[in-house]
């Protein structure tokens, strides 16, 4: 069975604005050839560098930001699979330049601190969720 928490927003807050400044960290001290080298053999076919998982894991914080703030999704259609979703943000993210990716990590990470301040404290309250949430928050950037 897998352990159950009931996160406050200020835990919640502390969680999501250290695993950024770990990431950022680490993103500040990438030169050109960091953004190029390939990383984990994503379950897609193309060959993922290290600005495409960046892409990636700020695709999934984007999708989770609106998610908290109730904002329509996207235009366009619906992913049928996690794989197919990923594929997208890589085609969409590939081409553009790490300053860009990283650029769009930083508005992100703004977003999102906005939007779970602006949560009212009872919709932390009460909620037992997984350990691991928010995941797309905490936790990803680490698998990658």
């Amino acid at each position: 069975m897998r352990e159950k928490v009931t996160p406050t927003k200020v835990a919640t807050i502390a969680r999501v604005s250290a695993e950024y400044r770990s990431l950022d960290r680490l993103v500040r001290r990438m030169g050109p050839a960091d953004f190029r080298r390939r990383v984990f053999r994503s379950e897609t076919r193309e060959s993922w560098t290290a600005k495409d998982a960046l892409a990636h894991v700020t695709a999934w914080k984007w999708n989770m930001q609106r998610a908290l703030a109730k904002e329509p999704r996207l235009p366009g259609p619906r992913a049928q699979t996690v794989a197919e979703a990923n594929s997208r943000i890589y085609r969409r993210w590939h081409r553009r330049s790490a300053a860009d990716v990283v650029a769009d990590h930083r508005s992100a990470q703004r977003a999102t601190l906005r939007t779970l301040r602006a949560l009212p404290d009872e919709y932390f309250a009460g909620r037992t969720r997984s350990a691991r949430w928010p995941f797309d928050l905490v936790g990803h950037s680490a698998e990658h």
